[in-house]
């Protein structure tokens, strides 16, 4: 991926930063997307490992922002090629509980943030006739989850939403993809009881969580020439939870 231009959202730690991790480790300039200052420390990181990459301070849901984002990157390295829409939140509660608050929050980081961003950065893409989006998801959008119907909602309208933007785009040879994650090890899980881990981690074939950097691998190759003829899939990264 040498001289290629990859922006990654949520890049502060867990999955985002070691997808921004892997992509930099393929030869890509990464642009580690987070708020505030908080992916700065993955950008060094991977300069320190002799890759090349900058942080970015960056609300996802804040569309000027987005906007800006593109234009200093497309002004700085005169082409975008891989975006990974990888931020994420939870606001975990049952239906009958949930604020329309929470609601909005997952909906709007998880679900339009992904829209603002591939909407900013499909011009260049189709400009240059190459370029790869790709969706974190997760097993979640394709299962359900007692207490994540918002969640759940943003997940599953990331599948319906990329299917739709592939068949936009192929001829441009743009390909859209969707990487979904079961069980991974990482901060938002920590939260998870221990009750709740072992009831999820049953139902795994494979027997144990995933990593990052399991999905990862999977991203990398989703932006990789060896994926230059899929598009509009859904990998399914989860030990086999769901099948």
């Amino acid at each position: 991926m040498t001289g290629r231009i990859a922006i990654v959202t949520g890049a502060s730690r867990g999955i985002g930063r070691a997808i921004a991790e892997q992509l930099a480790g393929a030869g890509a300039t990464v642009v580690c997307v987070a708020r505030g200052e908080n992916a700065a420390a993955t950008a060094a990181a991977i300069v320190a490992a002799g890759g090349q990459a900058e942080a970015r301070g960056l609300d996802v849901t804040d569309a000027a922002g987005v906007d800006a984002l593109v234009a200093d990157v497309l002004a700085r390295h005169g082409r975008i090629d891989i975006l990974v829409n990888n931020a994420g939140v939870t606001r975990d509660q049952l239906m009958l509980r949930m604020k329309r608050a929470d609601w909005d929050d997952v909906l709007q980081t998880n679900l339009t943030a992904a829209f603002t961003l591939s909407q900013a950065v499909l011009k260049p893409m189709i400009r240059q006739r190459s370029g790869r989006i790709i969706a974190i998801s997760s097993v979640v959008g394709q299962m359900g989850n007692a207490g994540q119907a918002n969640y759940a909602a943003s997940k599953a309208g990331l599948i319906g939403f990329c299917k739709a933007l592939a068949r936009e785009v192929a001829s441009r040879n743009v390909t859209v993809n969707v990487v979904a994650p079961g069980l991974v090890e990482t901060d938002m899980t920590k939260a998870i009881t221990e009750n709740a881990k072992a009831d999820w981690s049953s139902q795994i074939p494979l027997g144990r969580m995933g990593t990052p950097a399991d999905i990862a691998a999977a991203v990398r190759f989703l932006a990789s020439d060896e994926a230059s003829y899929i598009t509009g899939q859904v990998l399914a990264v989860n030990g086999g939870m769901y099948m």
